[in-house]
């Protein structure tokens, strides 16, 4: 079957949206309002879809919705709500655990800390859920029971963090295969929210960015922080996009201010003699954040009430009070989420406690301007790719940092005037020491629904009917060859870097077959040790690094696999070739060709996808 839309699917931390297009007709991409449960057996329609998963007590009885009167996990606003009373029975953050390598990905890992009574999952299956329930919530609104028009018969675009590995990239695709997604594309989040601004503005895009630019796209949402930055290059007379840097995966975002502000209501109420537990503080958690929505919106008030509810015999059924004003907000927020920092500042790493519950890698230091700080000095190099634009007359020095020249905001957190404000002010007062000129906002952003928006359009613009972003891999990938060496008690043997896929390398291609002549052992459990690097975007495949800078490679996690003999004898080393290739979804393989093939179609592939050596 032919598609009739394209859709896109932002599939966020905290909340999940779908837009979609019709192809072949001049029309902006609609958000669906999708299908959840607000409260047992209360239904609604909204744009959002909180990423959140519960699993109902038994005692609570069936989770009913339209399409599925049977059901007992609940997907959405419900879910989310239930965090407050039941914690160990939502999980939240599935996207987070996807990219976390110190875990089994694939294993029964959450909700952690759940009851006996339920079976737990792995983030590919809650990850799963989330898609699900967005397919159902489709071919109950929009297909009807035609099959032609169900969610898996669509050109679907799914969107990752710019800064997910080959692996989590892998594990997404996993997620949404099980959901039924097979006419798929993955799309970096921020290259999504940059096709909605494209998108809103049309051809006024040129107007906000010329020739030389650097455009910074500072993703802030419920829980991740993100920065890639695009350049605008001039092409044979025309004017194309290029994604040059992309950041870490920082896992901070809105749900650190709410908890951030539900803790100085905490301390407030501790003030008056009044003690909370665990379960009020997650109540007051989601009080936090009515409040800051409240407090920092447009025409913002200048205190807030807080209610949570009492425990205990003698306080049953009574209630907490006590209020946040907007000083206490900003002071909480702006000056601990974005304080005034130096161009030079990083973020601070605390020491680790030898014992630690498992949990995700969240970022110890809260200051989202000292992340950004040092994003833009560690992609300093990235500047060369629009040099001859940005640099001041006569200025030979080498840049500090990379200055941006526009700035497109997007996520939730983003719609505060005053945490823009503070952000920009900041950015302004480095780029400028530069000698440069104070950076422009490109107005257009649309910080809910832009990648989702941005990634249905990104599927018009496949078939011809928008701009294109160059992008490919955000990293170079190295395999790591260990050299022979006699044992040395307390020495390992080196290790050299062997460039298979350079930075940039497109989707769909392949890189050329390398000349080194490398041994692979089959039949017999092997380790495969792989390498990423953000900042080596010279290097060729086949470049090999015997040594590397701290900072340069990054290691990933080992693939561990037992390569079939295919004929051979178990143990043996198979003299091989090796060539790399990024699928259309944006993964990596690599494949290890035998240099004498003992049959014609004889070769190995192993993909950055399999589990971490934890699980």
């Amino acid at each position: 079957m032919s598609a009739r839309y394209v859709v896109g699917i932002d599939l966020g931390t905290t909340h999940s949206v779908l837009a979609y297009a019709e192809i072949g007709v001049a029309a902006k991409p609609i958000v669906l309002a999708i299908s959840q449960l607000t409260a047992k057996s209360e239904v609604f329609d909204h744009e959002l879809l909180p990423s959140f998963v519960y699993f109902a007590h038994e005692s609570e009885g069936r989770q009913p919705l339209s399409w599925d009167p049977e059901r007992r996990v609940v997907v959405g606003e419900y879910a989310r709500r239930r965090g407050a009373d039941a914690p160990a029975r939502v999980i939240s953050s599935a996207k987070s655990w996807l990219s976390h390598t110190g875990v089994d990905r694939r294993g029964g890992i959450l909700p952690l800390g759940a009851p006996d009574d339920i079976e737990k999952i792995s983030p590919v299956e809650a990850s799963w859920k989330i898609l699900e329930h967005l397919s159902e919530a489709w071919d109950a609104k929009v297909a009807h029971g035609d099959r032609a028009l169900a969610l898996a018969e669509q050109d679907i675009v799914l969107t990752v963090p710019a800064s997910f590995d080959a692996s989590a990239r892998e594990l997404t695709v996993e997620a949404a295969l099980a959901a039924g997604f097979e006419h798929l594309t993955l799309l970096e989040e921020p290259q999504a929210a940059v096709y909605a601004f494209i998108d809103a503005v049309g051809e006024g895009w040129r107007r906000q960015i010329r020739a030389g630019d650097v455009l910074l796209v500072v993703d802030i949402g419920g829980g991740t922080t993100d920065f890639s930055a695009i350049a605008a290059v001039e092409s044979d007379g025309s004017l194309e996009l290029e994604r040059i840097a992309v950041g870490d995966h920082i896992l901070l975002g809105g749900d650190n201010m709410d908890l951030a502000l539900a803790h100085v209501v905490r301390t407030k109420l501790s003030q008056e003699g009044k003690d909370l537990d665990r379960w009020q503080m997650s109540a007051l958690t989601h009080g936090g954040r009515a409040a800051k929505e409240k407090l920092l919106g447009e025409g913002a008030l200048a205190a807030v009430p807080i209610a949570i509810g009492a425990r205990g015999s003698q306080l049953l059924g009574s209630t907490l009070r006590t209020e946040l004003t907007r000083e206490e907000v900003e002071r909480v927020l702006v000056d601990g989420f974005f304080p005034r920092v130096a161009a030079d500042a990083r973020p601070v790493t605390r020491a680790r406690g030898a014992l630690t519950q498992v949990g995700l890698p969240y970022a110890s230091d809260p200051a989202i301007t000292k992340h950004l700080a040092a994003f833009l000095t560690k992609q300093a190099s990235a500047l060369e790719k629009v040099r001859p634009h940005q640099e001041p007359a006569g200025d030979t020095r080498a840049p500090t940092l990379l200055a941006p020249t526009s700035l497109l905001f997007n996520g939730g957190v983003m719609k505060s005037q005053v945490l823009r404000g503070r952000l920009l002010s900041t950015l302004d007062d480095w780029v400028t020491a530069q000698g440069r000129s104070a950076v422009r906002v490109l107005d257009g952003a649309d910080l809910d629904f832009g990648v989702a928006r941005g990634a249905a359009a990104y599927g018009l613009a496949r078939r011809g009917k928008g701009l294109r972003i160059r992008g490919g891999t955000a990293r170079a990938y190295y395999v790591g060859i260990e050299n022979p060496m006699p044992a040395v008690p307390g020495v390992d043997p080196p290790v050299t870097a062997l460039c298979v896929a350079p930075f940039g390398m497109e989707e769909g291609t392949e890189a050329r077959l390398l000349p080194h002549e490398l041994g692979v052992v089959v039949g017999e459990p092997v380790r495969f040790r792989f390498f990423g690097s953000s900042v080596r975007r010279d290097d060729e495949a086949g470049t090999e690094l015997e040594s590397w800078k701290e900072g340069e490679l990054d290691e990933l996690s080992p693939i561990e696999v037992t390569l079939p003999p295919e004929g051979r004898r178990d143990g043996d080393v198979v003299p091989v070739r090796l060539r790399a290739t990024v699928t259309a979804v944006g993964t990596l393989e690599v494949e290890a060709i035998p240099t004498r093939p003992s049959t014609p179609d004889e070769r190995w592939r192993v993909e950055l996808s399999v589990r971490s050596p934890d699980g």
